[in-house]
């Protein structure tokens, strides 16, 4: 029987708004159980051995491979909402491990973390209750089940709060990039496009940015320069 429960903290969770980007589009990660049509967060329990911060990182992990990764706590979801026996049943009862009152069909309150990583890094890999994980758009999501969607929301609002503060911890882009590269993630984050010029003078004002050669790619127009965050001491 797997997530046995004598070794999870009974009626404690967590869920992860795991965010990439794809060049163009803020993405999000996202849970399918396929026969049932639902959709949700990476999620999952924590050892009665373990801190809450490295069970939360041993899930991304699994979920993307990935061991360095930018994670932050942003909130906490008690709503009676989140009381869906049926749907856990569900679910247990597809993979073939349902029983009467088992733990898993408790009320759970969730500590929820956002994640931002390099999409180009990442093979998805779904956990051992759901079917498939994949990226979806940001302005596509699915209807995920509970609270998920309403947690998404919550963390793209954090994400929002402070981001020139939270620009060197950034897993979205390349070593290297491009101003233009650095102003799509801000567009896509903040869902509005930025002034080009107001822009550059901006980051260039932080004094977090360290430039490099320029970028050729053969063609006629202006070469822009390569850009990478400056470390932290």
């Amino acid at each position: 029987m797997p997530l046995p429960k004598e070794e999870y903290i009974p009626n404690l969770s967590y869920d992860s708004v795991i965010f990439g980007f794809s060049g163009e589009k803020l993405k999000i990660l996202v849970l399918e159980y396929h026969n049932m049509k639902t959709f949700a967060l990476p999620g999952g329990f924590v050892k009665v051995d373990e801190p809450l911060d490295d069970a939360v990182k041993r899930g991304l992990s699994e979920r993307t491979g990935l061991d360095e990764i930018y994670l932050e706590q942003f909130h906490t979801f008690g709503s009676m909402e989140r009381f869906s026996p049926a749907v856990m049943k569900k679910i247990l009862e597809e993979q073939g491990e349902f029983e009467e009152n088992h733990w898993i069909l408790g009320r759970f309150i969730t500590v929820a973390y956002y994640a931002l990583i390099n999409y180009d890094n990442v093979i998805p890999k779904p956990d051992d209750l759901s079917d498939s994980i994949e990226w979806y758009d940001y302005e596509q999501l699915p209807k995920m089940m509970m609270d998920h969607n309403e947690i998404v929301e919550k963390a793209l609002e954090h994400l929002r709060t402070n981001l020139d503060q939270k620009l060197l911890s950034f897993n979205l882009l390349p070593e290297r990039f491009t101003m233009k590269d650095l102003k799509m993630v801000y567009d896509a984050i903040l869902g509005e496009t930025q002034n080009r010029a107001n822009f550059q003078r901006k980051m260039l004002g932080l004094n977090i940015l360290e430039r490099h050669e320029k970028l050729y790619s053969g063609g006629s127009h202006k070469a822009p320069f390569l850009y990478s965050f400056k470390k932290r001491n």
